[in-house]
C-alpha cells in the first residue's frame, strides 16, 4: 500500500462526499476492505474515514455510496486527534495522509506528495499548497511558534505585531506555488511517512484539536527530520466546518492547545506567562462587549460573546476542557 489516507469526520455528510468524489477522480488504484481495487493505474491507495459518531447519516452514506471505504464508525465523538489516531493504528500504507473531511483534492496531488517523500529519504512530512474555497492561497506552512509570536497570533493584539512577526511565522516571504523546507505545515492535508510514525508515535492525545500537527512535526523536526511544502500539489480546504457548530469550544481548544504546546517545549514559566495573558485579553474583551452591550449596540450579538469569554475565562483559570469535538 503506498498511501494511507485518514479522515476523521463529525456531521459534516456532504463536504466529506465531495471528498471522497474528489479521491475517487484521482489517477490512483483505490484498495477496498475487501482487497478489491478500483480506479485507474497508479500508487495503490486506502481510505480510512473515522466518523466520530456523527447524526446527519455520514456513516450510513459511506456504506451505501463509497464500499471502498475502510469506515471506523464511532459510537461517541472522540475528538480529533484521538480519531486520528484510531485511524493511523488501522494503516497499512508506506505513507500516513492526514486530510479533513471539507476538502478536494485536486488532479495528481496525491501522486505528487508520494513522489515528493520518494524522492527525498530526508523528508519525513510534506504539506501540500492549501486553497481556500475562493481560489486564493490558505496559510499553512509556518516557522515554529515563539513566545512574543504567541502573545500576538490569534488574539485582538495581531494587528498591533511588529511588522513582519506575522509574516516571517506565516512564510509569506516564500511563494505559494514554491517547494521548500519549513517547520511545520498544518493537518487539515499533510503527508507522513511511516518510519516517521513508527519512530515518534501518532499525535498527542492531550491535544483535543489544534496544534497537534505542530507537535507531530515538532517531535519529527526534534528526531531529525525534515518537513517540506510542495507548492504544486493543491487541495482546497472549505475550512472550520465542524468547529463553527461549536463556536465557545472551538475557542477553549485553540487557546489551551496553544498553552499545552509551550509548556511541552518552552517551560513552565513561559506557559503560565501565555496562561495569564490569554486571561487578561478575554478579560478586557468581556468588559469591551458588555460595555457595548449596556450602550444598546448589537445587544445580542456582544451577550453572546460575553457568554463566550466568560467560559473561555473558566476554563483557561481551571484547565478544565469542555467536550471533545472535530475540525
Amino acid at each position: 500500500m503506498d498511501l494511507s489516507i485518514i479522515i476523521v469526520s463529525w456531521n459534516v455528510a456532504p463536504l466529506l462526499a465531495a471528498c471522497l468524489d474528489s479521491i475517487a477522480a484521482a489517477p490512483v488504484v483505490r484498495v477496498a476492505p475487501d482487497g478489491s481495487t478500483a480506479g485507474s493505474s497508479g500508487p495503490r491507495v486506502e481510505v480510512i474515514v473515522v466518523d466520530s459518531a456523527s447524526q446527519d447519516g455520514s456513516a450510513d452514506m459511506i456504506r451505501a455510496r463509497y464500499p471502498w471505504v475502510h469506515l471506523l464508525a464511532e459510537r461517541e465523538n472522540i475528538g480529533f486527534t484521538r480519531g486520528n489516531n484510531l485511524g493511523l493504528a488501522r494503516a497499512q500504507g508506506r505513507h500516513l495522509m492526514l486530510l479533513n473531511p471539507d476538502t478536494v483534492v485536486h488532479g495528481d496531488a496525491l501522486n505528487r506528495l508520494i513522489d515528493a517523500l520518494d524522492a527525498r529519504p530526508e523528508i519525513g512530512i510534506v504539506g501540500p499548497r492549501v486553497l481556500n474555497t475562493d481560489g486564493t492561497t490558505q496559510s499553512t506552512r509556518r516557522r515554529f511558534p515563539t513566545l512574543a509570536t504567541a502573545f500576538f497570533e490569534s488574539t485582538w493584539l495581531q494587528g498591533y505585531a511588529p511588522r513582519g512577526w506575522i509574516e516571517r511565522y506565516t512564510v509569506a516571504d516564500m511563494p505559494d506555488d514554491g517547494t521548500f523546507e519549513v517547520d511545520w505545515v498544518q493537518g487539515c492535508a499533510l503527508v507522513a511517512r511511516r518510519a516517521v510514525y513508527e519512530q515518534i508515535g501518532g499525535l498527542d492525545p492531550g491535544y483535543i484539536m489544534f496544534s497537534e500537527e505542530l507537535d507531530w512535526c515538532r517531535r519529527a523536526r526534534d528526531a531529525g527530520w525534515r518537513v517540506l511544502y510542495l507548492g504544486e500539489a493543491a487541495i482546497t480546504h472549505h475550512g472550520g466546518k465542524s468547529t463553527e457548530q461549536v463556536e465557545t469550544s472551538k475557542h477553549i481548544y485553540f487557546q489551551e492547545s496553544k498553552i499545552r504546546y509551550f509548556r511541552k517545549f518552552h517551560g513552565r514559566p513561559a506557559a503560565w506567562a501565555l496562561r495569564l495573558f490569554l486571561l487578561l485579553s478575554y478579560g478586557a474583551q468581556l468588559i469591551l462587549e458588555a460595555l457595548k452591550a449596556l450602550v444598546g449596540h448589537k445587544r445580542d450579538l456582544r451577550r453572546a460573546r460575553v457568554a463566550t469569554y466568560w467560559r473561555v475565562i473558566g476554563a483557561l483559570a481551571t484547565g478544565r476542557w469542555a467536550r471533545p469535538i472535530t475540525h
